[in-house]
């Protein structure tokens, strides 16, 4: 099955978008990157994902991640559904689309990047694009994947979460536990010895007691 695994350089393609042609490294410049498609134009749940995107995209800009989405339609599709999108936040209603969409009308890289849902069809019996999400790294790899179906809407507090993680854990030597949000403990990673987590933590850290013994579970502060 065509698609891009964790820590794959993501492709630099080339593709035609709301904001004209553009090649997608060069989109993305120096910046994280959030690629999410959408089954179709003028269609329900994908109407309320991007409008939530279009409200919380200050949030995305913040992080430093330029936000990007992809559907099946056309250029021209894309521009007059926008004008609906953002007519769901009425003090938006006049502003434009504060990211492009790309035209993806033949599938080519729904295909190439592994987005068609088989079990979604349109009137034709082709198969929709998924809800995926791709999140890209500045050094183009690929850092993280969620594909949702396309009768499953996306949350985009769950997004920014994940980015938060991410952007972290590729500063500092941590991971983030369940549920984990910005501010509150990390936990050291497992190759770092004590020794060299005290050097790396100077608030120290703390080891939860288990009944295995094994003192693997160790918080600190990030």
């Amino acid at each position: 099955m065509p698609g891009i695994l964790l820590g794959d350089v993501f492709p630099n393609f080339e593709a035609d978008t709301t904001i004209g042609k553009i090649k997608f490294h060069d989109f993305l410049g120096d910046s994280w990157g959030i690629l999410f498609s959408h089954p179709r134009d003028f269609t329900p749940v994908c109407t309320t994902e991007l409008a939530c995107a279009a409200k919380v995209s200050d949030q995305f800009a913040k992080r430093n991640v330029k936000m990007i989405a992809l559907s099946i339609d056309s250029v021209a599709d894309h521009l007059s559904w926008s004008k609906d999108v953002m007519a769901l936040h009425p003090e938006q209603a006049s502003s434009p689309m504060p990211f492009p969409i790309i035209a993806d009308h033949n599938r080519e890289l729904s295909v190439k990047l592994g987005m068609l849902d088989p079990d979604e069809l349109d009137k034709d019996g082709l198969p929709l694009t998924a809800r995926c999400v791709f999140v890209i790294g500045p050094d183009k790899r690929m850092k993280l994947s969620i594909l949702y179906p396309a009768t499953t809407g996306r949350n985009f507090d769950e997004l920014l979460r994940v980015i938060d993680s991410l952007q972290l854990t590729a500063q500092k030597k941590v991971a983030t536990p369940v549920d984990w949000k910005p501010g509150e403990k990390v936990m050291v990673i497992p190759s770092l010895s004590d020794e060299e987590a005290k050097k790396l933590f100077p608030n120290g850290f703390t080891t939860k007691e288990v009944p295995s013994g094994k003192k693997y579970l160790r918080y600190t502060q990030p």
